[in-house]
């Protein structure tokens, strides 16, 4: 783990070498154990005094932590083929802390943290490549109860502008040469969002409203997809949530070119033009009885006049998963919204920290599954392979591959293997990580004992 984030902090520049190596050790420490406490994770007081003064020093901006792995990102990205930049918000909640200073209301005045936007780039086939971009903030009391005034005001001025700021940090792909396609659900739908210049090759992809105007038709968006014919069926793969198991669903795919109108109460209408898109529609058809079937209205950039590129649009949105699983990693993984701070400055510096165990947790989760006959030394060092088979009472007959290697970290963690379980899930994986790390620190204190 030392060589993975030595390499992936490469780029770091906090102004101080020894503020650059307390980084990587401090994400090394908390990456061995992603759901322990600082304490806990850190092993003795010594170290997590060095913890908390490195979140608590004016000098580390936070944004140069993620600048570094934004660079390492951009360094990953594959050799050809589309990049997905997929964006989200989420909340995370400090309201239990009282005595934190900084912090900006949620959705009512008594709720207390901070709002993340986070962009997060990916391959077309789903493994997350790292964070391009992420904006952290904090509303203002004086800002309450505005929403009512929202429609005169412009994006510039609203929460809104994020989603068209995160486009504009996607460029940095187009500008490595590769095409991408930033993915959104929809509260990304805004108009403004389609009709702001792109550089070329950024195309969109977002999830829309059904009740939004045309330009030159009566019908809304919504009916417009509707009455286009199928040009293609689909299956895909719905991740496990919380009210059911991991599951699939055949969708019948309907799509058509279309032409956004401009809101008719937009402050800037005059000088807009409407927007020429695709529209995809696609619908589950074997939904089980008693549940509502999947209906996701797509509107996108990119030219959908080929059964191929409307089944390869879906394809793409359905990664959409991959933001919420990176939040969800920050927040139950993690434990983001479990630190004590005294400073939402504070908290901002620990989630930068902590935004690349997250990432390294998400990504050892899909490599496995899209690359599984790769060597398990990318993700895990001599000891550990060591200690993992050993512990499993497996002989070394070949080389680990890193399928095998996170199936047995999952198992630590509580996955059974069973028939019809699938591929183990980012959560028994940060349990099983935590498991392995304390193995092969009890393995490496052992050595020393013997030692003569």
């Amino acid at each position: 783990m030392d060589t993975f984030f030595a390499h992936e902090l490469r780029f770091a520049d906090l102004g101080d070498r020894r503020l650059n190596r307390r980084l990587q050790r401090l994400v090394t420490a908390l990456a061995d154990k992603p759901a322990a406490s600082v304490p806990d994770a850190l092993g003795d007081w010594g170290q997590t005094k060095a913890a908390y003064r490195f979140w608590d020093n004016d000098r580390v901006d936070p944004a140069a932590v993620r600048h570094a792995h934004r660079q390492a990102t951009l360094a990953r990205l594959p050799d050809a083929g589309v990049v997905l930049a997929i964006q989200d918000t989420t909340a995370l909640s400090f309201t239990g802390h009282q005595a934190v200073r900084g912090l900006g209301y949620l959705t009512g005045r008594r709720q207390r943290g901070l709002l993340v936007h986070s962009l997060l780039a990916a391959t077309a086939d789903g493994v997350p490549l790292g964070v391009l971009h992420q904006q952290v903030w904090a509303r203002r009391a004086r800002r309450f109860g505005r929403r009512r005034t929202r429609n005169r005001r412009r994006t510039a001025h609203k929460e809104s502008q994020r989603w068209l700021t995160a486009v504009g940090e996607a460029a940095a792909v187009a500008a490595a040469g590769r095409p991408v396609v930033v993915v959104a659900d929809r509260e990304a739908d805004l108009f403004d969002l389609f009709a702001a210049p792109r550089p070329a090759g950024v195309d969109l992809l977002v999830r829309a409203k059904p009740r939004r105007r045309l330009h030159g038709d009566t019908r809304l968006l919504g009916q417009a997809a509707a009455a286009a014919p199928v040009v293609a069926t689909l299956t895909v793969t719905l991740p496990r949530a919380d009210d059911r198991p991991a599951t699939t669903a055949a969708l019948a795919l309907r799509a058509a070119a279309v032409t956004l109108e401009r809101p008719s109460v937009h402050p800037r209408r005059r000088w807009l033009r409407p927007a020429p898109v695709s529209v995809i529609l696609a619908e589950q058809t074997d939904a089980a009885s008693g549940e509502a079937p999947l209906r996701w209205l797509l509107v996108t950039t990119r030219p959908a006049a080929t059964p191929p590129a409307v089944v390869e649009a879906v394809r793409w949105y359905s990664r959409r998963w991959l933001i919420e699983r990176l939040h969800y990693v920050l927040k139950s993984g993690c434990r983001i919204e479990q630190l004590q701070l005294e400073t939402a400055a504070r908290l901002q510096r620990a989630l930068a920290t902590y935004l690349l165990v997250a990432w390294r947790l998400l990504w050892l989760t899909y490599q496995a599954r899209r690359a599984p006959e790769e060597p398990a030394a990318v993700a895990l060092d001599a000891t550990e392979r060591a200690v993992l088979l050993g512990h499993f009472g497996r002989a070394a007959a070949g080389p680990l591959r890193l399928r095998a290697a996170v199936g047995l970290v999952a198992r630590l963690g509580g996955f059974l293997n069973r028939r019809g379980d699938g591929e183990p899930g980012v959560k028994c994986l940060w349990r099983g990580w935590q498991q392995l790390q304390a193995m092969v620190k009890g393995y490496r204190l052992g050595l020393q004992g013997s030692s003569p």
